[in-house]
């Protein structure tokens, strides 16, 4: 199979199905669950008393509750992907949280009459892990793979007059994740019910294999489930632009299992990351007159290249990737999936110049492809850590043989119609590149993903450079994906046979946001008392590299197709390089904090990928008593060619961009040797014709004053689900921020909303989530608002002892 015609797919919402006064209907099962932690013996009875189990709202994550504790996850082990040779008692790796165990979740399932061909099916998009879903005490489906979605039909298994009781078992083992997966239902279950004649869930497949300026060839293709002896049925279908006209219709005969309809789009609206127009395909399954289904598909209109010398292209347009990882934690909020938390971290890449995202290490949440749909970005879609050869003692490794199929299969029919997905992903760092059979299962692998859907590439995350030629596995994917190798590009591009290549994995540079150490060198895996890491931008773990290492081999090499950097946003577990050294129990790998913060490596990434918005940052701060006669290095993030620094007005100099052997000078501007007073520091930057582009000043902060408190938007749907992130600062007088503040903010919500939950950004940090008060981390933490379910006013105050107190207000509204 060759990948160099172009690609075209679309957009499928299995799940977003009208309950209209068709016989499809589906509700989201939110409320009425019981939940308890622990076997219980007689969970899957219907008769069981769970009065006194707790109630809780689905989507949920049992542990993000915590509290943290390094025994939660101590383990003994080596981690062969950052070159450890001995293994080492290590605390924190998954978080440090409580997501051991068995959970029990129970609620009555109320089924609407379905009459005699009727259906009714189950539909999870995630349940961590080991899923046993039961009806009636029944045993209906077992899933293990907690990132994945699957469907049951418990027809079979329902009271003919109910009433009808839903349990679900699931069960997380220890030494399972290198990263914190969460714990429960903690992405969302639908109910499904049908009468007659049904488009199955993902039952749709729409390509786009002509796209011309002119016209586009739209396909789809329908599955269709009647009951036997069922005739004259017919499939209508309807494609509808943005704005909801018709553009294209399609009556056919339904003969089979399966229906195939052609359109032709006149003047199609492209969709990229730029211009994310949606199409949508609208249709109507037809007994006679009789409208027995409906099933709307949005999708987008699309093409891409990968090609030998050039690397990629979006409809003809040359681009790189301009991409993040993200694991799927929402910070504070643990993995239980909020569409307004994965938003928020959208606007914030989108506001970097960030246009793609690799879903690291796992299948994502149908929300997040969704937005990715409707806010423009390419999607790298990910399913697994490992295959047959493990990197923990209870992860994937002990499922594949038997479920890899089903999981793949699973995925792909799911996510397969998204314009935002443009390559599916098969693994990332697994141990079988360095075996013989490696090349073999990549081969198997891909031959299920290209049955499932010819329309998109294969890559996955390679780590183990020699051996992905010594073994051949680099040669069998379609997109070769390498991590943390830019230093190998140029002889990986005259050995690969693709002729182009993918960071799939980047950087690994970690920060502390605010915190900065002396002197300023660069560091692997450097380590300080406070377990933090200096956000200079200096510090990298062993295997990887400053970002300007990747920036050099980016724009030196054009068959390099872009990089997706390790990490957007700080995330639970993998405290690198401290996950020995308890208490530490997130990552310092984000361009943000675990409080979506954004810290100066934001700004550095931000000055590369948006260049028609005007970056200037400068750092550090600029409060530094006791360093007062001491060399104290500024550094400036700017897309302008170069810029002066002035230390109380007195000029430092000016620096430009150049193209030396260092490749921080391509990228940042330095002043080395400034010493330290007490003041301002000013800094100009310049455009390429030597103008005023503007100016950036840090001022010294005095004492601590007051609290101010910011959110990132002050309008809200009163949904019950909506959410206000509200930073508070503590200021001096004059609105400096005092970056060594370490008061305790204490907040109180009140009308149409509530306090949700906290966090600081501070690895180290061991206050929970969830309760209205925190220790400021380097001057500032983030409180989050939630929206309830009636419209009004939402009062957010902040105090702490000594400081003036703020109080800001939302407002609430029906959609």
């Amino acid at each position: 199979m060759h990948f160099a015609k172009p690609f075209a797919a679309a957009l499928l919402l299995a799940t977003s199905l009208p309950a209209a006064a068709q016989s499809r209907q589906e509700t989201l099962l939110n409320t009425n669950w019981k939940f308890t932690k622990g076997e219980q013996t007689d969970g899957t009875k219907p008769e069981l008393n769970d009065a006194k189990w707790q109630t809780v709202r689905i989507p949920h994550d049992w542990a993000i509750t915590g509290p943290f504790d390094g025994r939660n996850d101590l383990q003994a082990v080596k981690i062969e992907q950052n070159n450890e040779k001995e293994a080492t008692l290590k605390a924190g790796r998954t978080g440090g949280l409580p997501f051991v165990g068995i959970g029990w979740y129970r609620r009555p399932l109320t089924v609407p009459a379905l009459g005699k061909n009727g259906h009714a099916v189950l539909l999870f998009d995630g349940a961590m892990s080991n899923a046993r879903v039961y009806i009636n005490g029944k045993e209906a489906i077992f899933w293990p793979y907690g990132y994945n979605s699957f469907s049951v039909d418990v027809t079979p298994y329902l009271r003919a007059s109910g009433p009808n009781t839903l349990a679900v078992r699931l069960e997380n083992f220890p030494e399972a994740s290198r990263w914190y997966p969460g714990a429960g239902l903690y992405r969302n279950v639908h109910l499904i019910t049908t009468k007659g004649a049904h488009v199955p869930v993902w039952g749709t497949y729409l390509t786009t294999p002509t796209i011309t300026a002119g016209a586009a060839t739209v396909k789809l293709r329908t599955q269709v489930a009647a009951p036997a002896g069922t005739t004259g049925l017919k499939l209508q279908t309807e494609l509808r632009d943005a704005a909801g006209r018709v553009v294209a219709t399609a009556t056919t005969p339904v003969a089979g299992a399966e229906v195939t309809q052609t359109f032709e789009v006149k003047a199609p609206k492209l969709w990229s990351p730029e211009t994310p127009t949606l199409y949508t395909a609208a249709s109507k399954l037809l007994a006679g007159a009789a409208v027995q289904d409906v099933y709307t598909t949005p999708f987008g209109i699309r093409s891409f290249k990968f090609e030998k010398g050039t690397g990629f292209s979006l409809n003809g347009q040359p681009r790189k990737f301009k991409g993040v990882c993200n694991h799927h934690d929402l910070g504070p909020l643990g993995t239980a999936v909020n569409v307004a938390a994965l938003r928020h971290q959208l606007v914030l890449l989108k506001d970097a110049g960030c246009d793609a995202i690799r879903t690291s290490h796992n299948m994502p949440a149908p929300e997040l492809m969704t937005l990715c749909d409707e806010m423009g970005f390419l999607v790298m879609v990910e399913s697994f850590d490992e295959w047959k050869s493990p990197k923990v003692k209870n992860g994937y490794s002990q499922y594949f043989d038997q479920w890899v199929e089903k999981d793949l299969v699973n995925m792909i029919r799911r996510d397969r119609n998204h314009p935002s997905a443009i390559m599916w992903s098969i693994g990332n760092e697994v141990p079988d590149q360095s075996t013989p059979e490696g090349p073999a299962i990549a081969k198997r692998l891909q031959d299920i993903v290209h049955r499932e859907d010819p329309t998109r590439p294969v890559t996955m995350g390679m780590d183990r450079f020699d051996d992905d030629f010594k073994y051949g596995i680099a040669a069998v994917l379609d997109v070769p994906g390498f991590n943390y190798k830019p230093l190998r590009y140029a002889e990986a591009l005259a050995k690969l046979p693709q002729g182009f290549l993918l960071g799939t994995e980047t950087a690994s540079t970690v920060s502390s946001r605010g915190v900065y150490k002396f002197p300023v060198v660069l560091a692997k895996d450097q380590k300080y008392p406070d377990h933090q890491s200096s956000s200079y931008d200096q510090e990298a773990c062993n295997w990887s590299q400053i970002p300007d290492i990747e920036f050099t081999a980016q724009d030196d090499l054009p068959a390099v197709a872009g990089e997706f950097v390790w990490t957007g946003s700080d995330y639970l577990g993998e405290p690198t390089p401290y996950d020995e050294a308890w208490p530490s129990h997130s990552s310092l790998f984000g361009l943000f904090d675990l409080a979506s913060q954004p810290k100066d490596r934001y700004y550095l990434y931000r000055a590369r990928w948006n260049p028609t918005q005007p970056t200037l940052h400068l750092l550090p701060h600029w409060t530094w008593p006791g360093r007062e006669g001491q060399v104290t290095p500024v550094f400036c993030y700017t897309n302008s060619p170069s810029a002066e620094l002035f230390v109380n007005g007195k000029s430092q100099g000016r620096q430009t961009k150049t193209t030396t052997a260092d490749p921080q000078t391509r990228y940042r501007l330095e002043w080395r040797d400034v010493v330290y007073q007490p003041g301002t520091i000013k800094v100009v930057a310049y455009d390429a014709q030597g103008k005023e582009a503007g100016t950036e000043e840090v001022r010294t902060a005095g004492a601590p004053h007051h609290i101010r408190l910011v959110a990132d938007h002050s309008k809200l749907a009163a949904d019950g689900e909506d959410l206000a992130y509200v930073t508070a600062r503590v200021e001096d007088a004059q609105g400096n921020l005092c970056p060594d503040a370490t008061q305790q903010l204490r907040f109180a919500v009140s009308g149409a909303g509530r306090f949700r939950a906290i966090a600081n950004g501070d690895p180290t940090c061991l206050e929970p989530f969830q309760e209205p008060r925190m220790h400021a981390f380097r001057g500032q933490l983030v409180a989050i608002v939630q929206a309830g379910e009636t419209a009004g006013t939402v009062q957010v105050q902040a105090t702490a002892d000594g400081l003036q107190a703020d109080t800001i207000s939302l407002q609430t509204a029906k959609k």
